[in-house]
């Protein structure tokens, strides 16, 4: 009885961090939206909104990991894994933010998540690029399926805006080339970090990616408004959020697995694009949009089944392999006792 009561305890507690981070993601979609809109709280600034997070989230990683210390950063870092993989993951991470915000300025919240749908194919084929993935039938298959959605659901959107698809195709290159430099660092370098220590390390060099560009793209434009038009509060509570969702994925990753926060997103993306038709009045879906982003979400659902068999597989194989160790260690002390 106490077992089972543990059990379902520890479900209730996996699937409120996973409805936390459903909340969370979809929430945050829809703030920046609304922050950025000049309908609503017009500061249209994708950038420097972008460079505000980032600086909130270095400022606050350091008060919580060195001055209040109650999270610890891992150790490992060096120098050469910082230069070669920890500035390439910011600075792709700074493009993929700066760009998927600037992105809400030209098409709706709805669209622009239909089209992330197209992850998967970037990620695969860069990862075939860089001898992380292999080429196979199945896989071309699935990409193909994803793929052949997004352009039907891209067909069906009314009011389509080819610069926003542009600002919004290289945030999904930018985000693929960060998972490809993040599987690099921990399959490669050896490191593996937790998202506290992952953005105690990134978020400053992102910081910096992004305010180089801010200087000569958007402080002009702020300073020929006459007044830098701040509203403290919301940028504040907005800059929060982005850290508490942050913190939602750590703790769904600790309790459960990457898969896991990869099917919640799935759902987060549902959520968004049905909610942002009812919240914004730029979003009107039609059949084809959905027909075309139901296809693209089941190719990505055979893509998540085929990358969890995969991870299966390579687990039961290490296993196998630390059970033959075991065997040839104890055989040799065996020998040596003999």
């Amino acid at each position: 009885m106490a077992d089972r009561r543990s059990f379902l305890s520890e479900g209730v507690v996996t699937y409120a961090y996973l409805l936390l981070y459903i909340t969370l993601s979809s929430g945050q979609i829809f703030f920046n939206k609304w922050v950025l809109s000049s309908k609503e709280i017009n500061f249209p600034y994708p950038l420097g909104l972008t460079l505000l997070h980032m600086v909130f989230s270095s400022v606050l990683c350091f008060l919580l990991t060195k001055v209040f210390k109650i999270m610890k950063v891992e150790e490992g870092m060096t120098l050469e894994i910082y230069s070669t993989s920890v500035i390439p993951i910011g600075a792709m991470f700074a493009m993929t933010l700066w760009l998927g915000n600037t992105a809400y300025l030209y098409i709706s919240v709805a669209f622009a998540q239909m089209l992330k749908a197209i992850m998967p194919v970037a990620v695969f084929i860069l990862g075939v690029a860089a001898g992380l993935e292999v080429m196979s039938c199945r896989m071309l298959l699935i990409m193909s399926v994803i793929s052949f959605g997004v352009l039907v659901a891209s067909y069906g959107e009314i009011n389509i805006s080819w610069i926003g698809v542009v600002y919004q195709m290289g945030g999904v290159v930018g985000e693929a080339l960060r998972l490809i430099f993040m599987e690099i660092l921990v399959k490669r370098k050896g490191l593996k970090l937790n998202p506290i220590s992952l953005m105690y390390y990134v978020s400053p060099c992102s910081a910096i990616c992004l305010f180089i560009p801010w200087i000569f793209l958007e402080k002009p434009k702020m300073d020929a408004r006459g007044t830098w038009d701040f509203h403290p509060l919301i940028l504040t509570l907005n800059s929060l959020c982005t850290f508490a969702l942050n913190l939602s994925v750590f703790l769904v990753i600790t309790h459960t697995s990457a898969l896991t926060i990869r099917v919640a997103g799935v759902v987060k993306d549902w959520v968004v694009v049905l909610l942002s038709a009812l919240l914004f009045a730029d979003t009107k879906l039609t059949l084809i949009n959905l027909f075309g982003y139901g296809i693209a979400i089941a190719g990505v659902a055979a893509y998540n089944n085929h990358k969890l068999k995969k991870e299966a597989s390579r687990g039961s194989s290490n296993d196998e392999q630390h059970a033959e160790s075991m065997q040839l260690t104890s055989s040799s002390s065996l020998a040596s006792e003999k």
